[in-house]
């Protein structure tokens, strides 16, 4: 194994010669046999046992495993899954920022859709280490290519563990030659108004050489816009404002967690896109050097913004939430009735699943409404140049 990878051990994917042992301590474990056998009814144990052991490689897991299950995932419970990637090159390496819509599938979903559009290889992913709630699902992740974000570091931890990792993410692309996915943010916008945090685009400027303008354009940075017409974790970010509200020092469990990640994968989500911006190098190349580090940061998460928002595809349901919150400003023009009517009554369909003591129902609808309106008022601005 190369000694400067070894730099990472903490953090990364597995290499090649690491993996019969990660098969062993996987399959060995109850829990991973029940998911495996959940993900692929049907098909004895001995048979997954010995495919997962013919895999050479984490992407070859992929190619055998993750993309069927993902392939059938999508035909189960969404209407079609597509990207627009025609502004980056499939020879080309990136580091692809999205917003954050569902805690596994974005990334996943954007590895398969790679597969399908003919890149070479899928992303390495960034992924906190507060959803690796048991040993097998870091095994499992880090099989799938992610590397782990220590969120959990104490404070004085903290810099050396994001000076790592913004090291790593540079290894990745200069001397791996792979793609990485990081989201926008930490954590998802529950109101789906996607902003990128300056935070993350500081942390991967610690890694590389020369300005900060440079060490960024190093990474290849291309923003992503992910859209689904319906989020099946609605309801539960509705009811989580609500908590947030009315509940002082209310934080999520990790059974919240679990759930997330179960109805996030698991429910029905309509239509979605991936539409990948072009890289922002050339844009980088435009910041004064001398810019101040603050304000180079904020001007490039504008920058980001401004693309996913751009990027962003508006269903009928957005639209007719806009227009429900901020009527009179045409973001409803041209819906039919028949779709108005069916919002309505998916709205009226989520909060009946909100299970709450002393239910705030026009909170409540108002939470649904601003996830669904905010990419409307937010690609409307981004077009018009603001």
């Amino acid at each position: 194994m190369d000694e400067e990878l070894r730099r990472y051990d903490a953090i990364r994917p597995f290499e090649p010669e690491e993996l019969p042992a990660v098969f062993d301590r996987l399959l060995a474990d109850g829990q991973f046999r029940a998911v495996l056998a959940a993900a692929m009814p049907g098909v004895p144990l001995d048979a997954l046992a010995a495919r997962m052991r013919e895999c050479r490689t984490c992407l070859d897991f992929q190619l055998h495993f993750c993309y069927k299950f993902l392939d059938g995932l999508i035909r189960r419970v969404s209407d079609g899954c597509s990207m627009d990637c025609r502004a980056i090159s499939r020879e080309g390496r990136y580091t692809f920022v999205s917003n954050h819509r569902d805690i596994v599938l974005d990334s996943a979903l954007l590895d398969k859709l790679l597969i399908d559009e003919g890149f070479g290889t899928t992303c390495e992913i960034a992924i906190g280490d507060n959803l690796l709630a048991a040993p097998w699902i870091k095994d499992l992740v880090r099989l799938n290519k992610s590397f782990i974000v220590e969120r959990s570091a104490g404070l004085r931890e903290m810099l050396s563990s994001s000076k790592r990792m913004a090291d790593y993410m540079h290894y990745v692309i200069g001397k791996k030659h792979d793609n990485i996915w990081i989201a926008q943010r930490e954590g998802r916008a529950k109101d789906s108004d996607d902003r990128t945090q300056p935070s993350v685009l500081k942390m991967m400027a610690m890694g590389g050489e020369g300005s900060a303008a440079e060490r960024l354009a190093q990474l290849h940075i291309v923003p992503l816009a992910i859209s689904y017409e319906y989020d099946p974790c609605d309801y539960l970010k509705a009811r989580e404002f609500q908590l947030r509200r009315d509940v002082p020092g209310w934080k999520k469990t990790k059974e919240d967690d679990v759930l997330s990640m179960k109805t996030g994968i698991m429910g029905r989500k309509g239509r979605i896109q991936y539409h990948c911006a072009p890289c922002i190098d050339g844009f980088l190349s435009t910041l004064d050097p001398a810019m101040p580090k603050g304000r180079l940061f904020d001007a490039v998460a504008r920058r980001i913004d401004r693309e996913i928002h751009r990027g962003s595809r508006l269903y009928p349901c957005n639209r007719a939430a806009a227009d429900l919150l901020w009527p009179g400003q045409g973001y409803g023009q041209g819906l039919a009735q028949a779709e108005r009517d069916a919002f309505d009554d998916y709205v009226e369909s989520r909060l009946a699943l909100i299970d709450l003591p002393r239910k705030d129902e026009p909170f409540l609808r108002e939470c649904l409404l601003r996830m669904y309106a905010n990419p409307v008022r937010n690609h409307a601005a981004a077009m018009a140049g603001e």
